[in-house]
């Protein structure tokens, strides 16, 4: 398989790449150099070719109208000469945009044969890569990296007045998003928050389309890393104390990375500065005025505030730094009991917040984009509203004065970032090409439907999940689906790092969405129809409003939160539906109260639910009743397992199930999770072919 990435903007080679030299130098250009290291590690990958646009520069004195680079034997560097010959700014490529595609078809008509794939980063590539896709029938895979839309928002949360060219800039970086979105045969997110709230901004919004894959990491550097005395002398000429425990940034200087916010936070509280330096690694320079605008603007108003607030002695904010200083700056953080910040707008992914973990720091870090997985995940950390100083402050100063906690998320950090693995990212990323380039022969439609709930009832046991696998196989008439609490993408993540097969039905969200797999075995297709008829007499912001003041519940994170769905943690009170039911009841709201696990509430339309869903989706693909298996082990499984003759419990269940009303009929299981399944299977299969009743 060859596959060709496109990228356009930034200082792009194979090695010694120049962070920060541009603005648009960054993270996205180490994340693409990883992914390709990482997929010529695969056998099935024969070459990769890594295309990117040629131009003169003062800046540096690397080359970088060199037409091709060998990386290595697998890799490939190609630099294609546009009508224009310097140097620009992602604001100005559009104007490259005919230009690169005349010279990226006079490259590829030099190919033995087509690429599988094309894979954009960025706007600029997407639209190229939708370009030449529609041109030459070769499928692309779009990674947005960041989006238009997002930051086009972030800046009018922060009330910033954006002038006509950054406007005009900035919608029509949105337009090649939109047209890259709606003609990507598959786009790649880094996190649940970027698939599942930026991209739904967009008019062209697919969830089926987008995959989440977290991108791997790097990190033996940091997990090793040590303080040295190159640092010393760097902070040296700042610092009074330099002893101190200090919060640390690495960032960008541009708007996004919300530098200035925390500088005023830093600013406004004498308690931290008595406590902690803080530390801003922004990139490097030689002289401001000499750099982009919005950098040069961005580094001036830091410098203007730390005047203002007289921080001189407590704030660093070094003006060079090599590659190999990095880890060693994490390290010098940690022995001091420092505290890692990503105080950004929007984070897509957040690869700094890795680093700093595998170093041993704790974090804090902004609620809005990747972080939000990574916090989740690993425990490592603290997520703030990057807009609310005082936020930012009072976890500061948790944090430094709070030790054992300190030590528990430091702890957590240094574990939990193994999970984010190149090498799991390239195999589920390579086999989705696959798929994409050789679609599946067609399918076979399943005479039977097996539809089971996820977490504690297919997961939770690594031997049953392997036994599960093997079982399935054997079953080539029999459909599969899942029903459960998660949204979409979070249950195909789930799914995946579990090895399980691509479920050909995902009803998400508690029942109040389904989704069915497309014929090319990868994309799903959400069922619309479901969508449209249980919105009908769903009120959800009066549903939310009647709720607010119950002192029982407290809502769920944001990701939770859907449209046909609100999420809430209980304090466990048997009656506490009932409650719910009769005040939402008494205001006219028809809605549907789910309580699972003891702890978590869900409020859905009326009509919705796993069980309806299920009904739904049987009839949608004509299964018999007798021929549709369902599995479940919590209350919020109940109206699923009572409306299935042929139903079952795992032996792990929760909430009293078997005790519920209207269970009498269900099959109780001897085996756990996923065994538990199989064995329900088989005893109903075993009646039927008996002839018995079910």
């Amino acid at each position: 398989m060859h596959i060709v990435h496109l990228a356009l903007q930034g200082c792009l080679r194979g090695s010694d790449i120049e962070y920060g030299i541009t603005a648009d130098t960054g993270g996205h250009i180490r994340y693409l150099l990883e992914l390709v290291e990482a997929s010529e590690q695969d056998p099935a990958i024969e070459r990769i070719t890594l295309v990117t646009r040629a131009f003169e520069c003062e800046f540096s004195r690397v080359d970088y109208t060199c037409p091709v680079e060998v990386v290595s034997p697998k890799i490939t560097l190609v630099r294609l000469p546009t009508d224009c010959p310097d140097y620009l700014p992602k604001e100005a490529l559009w104007q490259e945009h005919p230009s690169f595609i005349a010279a990226f078809e006079r490259w590829l008509a030099t190919l033995p044969a087509p690429p599988a794939a094309l894979h954009a980063h960025y706007a600029d590539a997407g639209e190229v890569a939708a370009e030449i896709s529609a041109r030459h029938g070769i499928p692309f895979v779009f990674t947005a990296h960041s989006l238009g839309r997002c930051k086009l928002k972030c800046l009018a949360d922060g009330q910033l007045n954006l002038d006509a060219k950054t406007q005009q800039s900035l919608q029509r970086r949105i337009a090649f998003e939109e047209r890259a979105i709606r003609d990507a045969a598959l786009i790649i997110a880094s996190s649940r928050d970027e698939a599942e709230v930026q991209y739904a901004d967009y008019l062209h919004y697919d969830a089926g389309r987008i995959r989440v894959i977290p991108p791997g990491s790097h990190l033996d550097d940091f997990t090793s890393a040590i303080s040295t005395p190159a640092i010393d002398a760097m902070m040296q000429p700042f610092l009074i104390n330099p002893d101190k425990p200090v919060l640390l940034a690495i960032a960008r200087p541009v708007t996004r990375k919300n530098l200035a916010a925390l500088v005023r936070a830093y600013g406004q509280s004498k308690a931290l500065q008595q406590c902690a330096n803080l530390v801003i690694v922004a990139g490097v320079r030689d002289q401001i005025d000499a750099l982009e605008p919005e950098l040069a603007d961005n580094l001036h108003e830091l410098l203007t505030l730390i005047d203002d607030y007289n921080l001189y002695g407590h704030v660093a904010y070094p003006k060079h730094h090599a590659s190999e200083d990095i880890p060693a700056l994490y390290a010098w953080a940690r022995e001091r009991g420092g505290v890692f910040i990503n105080p950004a707008l929007n984070e897509p992914f957040g690869l700094t917040l890795l680093e700093a973990s595998a170093a041993g720091l704790p974090l804090i870090a902004t609620d809005s984009g990747g972080p939000s997985d990574i916090v989740e995940q690993c425990g490592n950390g603290v997520l703030i509203n990057p807009r609310h100083n005082d936020e930012i402050v009072r976890q500061a100063l948790d944090l430094f004065h709070n030790p054992s906690r300190w030590q528990r998320m430091a702890d957590n950090g240094r574990e939990a970032v193994k999970a984010y693995d190149w090498k799991g990212h390239t195999q589920y990323y390579h086999d989705l090409l696959a798929r994409l380039s050789q679609p599946d022969p067609e399918p076979v439609a399943p005479k039977a439907l097996l539809i089971c709930d996820i977490d504690n009832t297919l997961t939770g046991s690594p031997t049953g999940i392997r036994a599960f696998i093997t079982w399935y196989e054997e079953q080539p008439t029999l459909g599969f689906g899942v029903a459960t609490g998660r949204s979409f993408h979070s249950a195909l993540s789930i799914l995946e790092q579990a090895g399980i097969p691509y479920p050909q039905v995902i009803i998400a969200s508690v029942g109040s969405e389904i989704y069915y797999r497309n014929d090319d075995g990868v994309t799903y297709q959400q069922d619309t129809q479901w969508s449209e008829r249980i919105d009908r007499r769903w009120q959800r912001e009066a549903v939310q409003q009647a709720l607010g003041d119950a002192p029982e519940l407290t809502p769920q994170g944001p990701l939770e939160q859907r449209r046909h769905k609100l999420s809430y943690f209980s304090d466990g009170d048997s009656s506490l539906m009932v409650q719910l039911q009769a005040r939402l009841k008494q205001r006219g709201l028809a809605s549907t109260v789910i309580q699972s696990h003891g702890r978590y509430v869900d409020i859905l339309p009326l009509e919705a639910s796993k069980g309806q869903a299920v009904e739904h989706v049987r009839k949608r693909l004509n299964i018999g009743r007798q021929a549709l298996y369902v599995a479940g082990d919590s209350g919020n499984d109940l109206d699923m397992l009572r409306s299935a003759p042929c139903s079952i419990v795992v032996a792990n269940h929760s909430d009293g199930l078997l005790d519920a009303p209207g269970m009498a009929h269900v099959y109780s299981a001897r085996a756990r999770h996923a065994l538990g399944i199989i064995e329900g299977v088989q005893h109903f299969q075993r009646k039927q072919k008996m002839g018995g009743a079910v």
